[in-house]
């Protein structure tokens, strides 16, 4: 007799996320549906119920942005070390990882409320938050937000829009480019 087949919770658990932000990054929430989620993910869409709820909540998950490693770890780096990270982790990732970073498949589906509140806590109260502290002087706030804008725009220039010269541009000009820019805030 053969024995049931055991499922693996957290691969099932990681597929479903993975084949959420990929659905989500190219149509965002209101143009993905549980069943192509779970259809890409292999399963059958009564699993995304029983892992995360619902399906605002599996978006609510998938797009949770993680801090990377190196953002924000030194009390002391200047504006354009932290802007440098961010460039090289949200606006030049490459897409080795599921999907786009977290904060662009926001930016997919920030027409609905809840999602423009939580994208404005994220690059807001989260790492804009964190660079204007590290700009001195006057206009901190502004200028960290102005490099905000600067990035946010040329994520959605590379990922979105699929500019022919930014999506192409060697990744170590545009860190240098963006860094002269945001030096010049300093």
């Amino acid at each position: 007799m053969n024995a049931p087949k055991r499922r693996d919770r957290a691969a099932t658990r990681t597929a479903l996320l993975d084949a959420a932000r990929s659905r989500f990054a190219e149509h965002g929430f209101d143009g993905t549906s549980v069943r192509d989620i779970a259809a890409d993910a292999g399963v059958d869409a009564t699993l995304i119920f029983r892992y995360f709820g619902s399906k605002k909540d599996l978006f609510a998950e998938a797009i949770r942005a993680e801090v990377p490693e190196d953002i924000g770890t030194d009390p002391d780096a200047g504006p354009a070390v932290l802007a440098d990270a961010l460039v090289r982790e949200v606006v030049l990732d490459d897409g080795t990882g599921p999907g786009e970073h977290p904060l662009l498949v926001m930016l997919r589906s920030a027409g609905r409320p809840e999602v423009r509140k939580r994208l404005r806590e994220e690059v807001c109260d989260r790492y804009l938050a964190d660079l204007a502290t590290r700009f001195e002087g006057e206009d901190a706030d502004l200028r960290s937000e102005m490099v905000g804008a600067l990035l946010i725009g040329m994520g959605v220039m590379r990922s979105v829009v699929v500019s022919p010269v930014l999506s192409e541009a060697d990744p170590d000009r545009v860190r240098a480019l963006a860094s002269a820019m945001v030096e010049a805030l300093e």
